[in-house]
């Protein structure tokens, strides 16, 4: 191709695919002016042009608007320098596309009112951090002030809700029950409460953790209770408690005797709130952890075995 050829306007449209009337408006403002005019003042365009019209078109369709453009082209600004803010730019739309897609199916399977759809839709768009500071604040809002059990404190503190970029409507769902659970007052107060137990059992003296050997004994013996189908009152549901109050003592350091009893029962009582256990189902789901059987069909049956000692 001749360098110093010169064409004109339509010449320019058949060559690139481009419009007269998209040519003349990138002419006019000055993006891709024209070299030079015909005798009858006609537009016309040299191979420069050609190549300048060429790149516009490209960063157009990148998604690049005019200013970003215009700079670009007057060497204000790299392309790689240009790529790179886009492309993070296009990561955030990405992430919003993908949250309210989630949020949508969440929707339809839910089967929300409007209601619950904007709710939804606020919570999924929480970034981060801002999930973070919601659950921060109902553990510091339950917790603070009280010398509860540091280890269980600890690990609430750590396991925060981690919403992936691209979640599956089941997360979105999850987010959404965990987010209104912590902050439902009722919820709260359960768990104050229980807070406040802790707070009295270490002011007694108990410097025990989180007794996950104990609870795998209890989850053990008592699964086998209910697959065999072992009613908590009878004499061979009396033999399993047995066995379980005596763990019980050499865990807490404490006699084996009918107060070990009531104040178990007590303990159960206090921490019997099915929704606690919800609260860490639903951070399972969210983080995709393996969401954990659930222990209440086992603690409520050592509780019945427990009342029914006692009588």
């Amino acid at each position: 191709m001749d360098g110093d050829t010169l064409f004109p306007i339509g010449d320019l449209a058949r060559r690139t695919g481009l419009t007269v009337k998209t040519i003349r408006f990138y002419s006019d403002s000055g993006i891709v002016p024209p070299t030079d005019r015909s005798p009858a003042g006609y537009r016309l365009y040299d191979v420069g042009a050609l190549a300048r019209l060429d790149l516009v078109r490209t960063l157009r369709d990148l998604g690049l608007d005019l200013a970003v453009i215009r700079r670009v082209l007057d060497d204000e600004v790299s392309v790689p320098e240009i790529a790179a803010a886009h492309a993070d730019a296009l990561e955030v739309q990405i992430r919003t596309l993908r949250l309210r897609r989630a949020v949508l199916r969440a929707v339809a399977k839910r089967g929300s009112t409007t209601e619950e759809m904007d709710l939804m839709h606020k919570l999924a768009k929480l970034s981060d951090a801002e999930r973070r500071r919601l659950i921060g604040d109902f553990i510091d809002d339950t917790f603070g002030g009280l010398d509860a059990n540091a280890e269980f404190v600890d690990m609430m503190r750590s396991a925060m809700p981690d919403l992936p970029d691209d979640p599956e409507p089941d997360q979105v769902d999850a987010w959404v029950e965990l987010a209104e659970l912590a902050q439902d007052p009722d919820f709260r107060a359960a768990v104050r409460r229980m807070a406040q137990y802790q707070a009295a059992e270490r002011a007694q003296g108990d410097t025990t953790g989180l007794h996950q050997q104990l609870t795998e004994t209890v989850r053990d013996e008592v699964g086998r209770a209910l697959d065999a189908g072992t009613a908590p009152a009878s004499p061979e549901g009396g033999r399993i408690l047995d066995t379980l109050s005596a763990r019980y003592a050499e865990t807490f350091g404490r006699a084996d005797d009918s107060d070990l009893r009531r104040w178990l029962l007590t303990r159960l009582e206090v921490a019997g709130d099915l929704r606690t256990e919800r609260y860490w189902h639903l951070l399972a789901v969210i983080n995709g952890w393996p969401v954990p059987p659930s222990l209440a069909p086992v603690f409520a049956w050592l509780t019945e075995a427990l009342r029914a000692g006692s009588r």
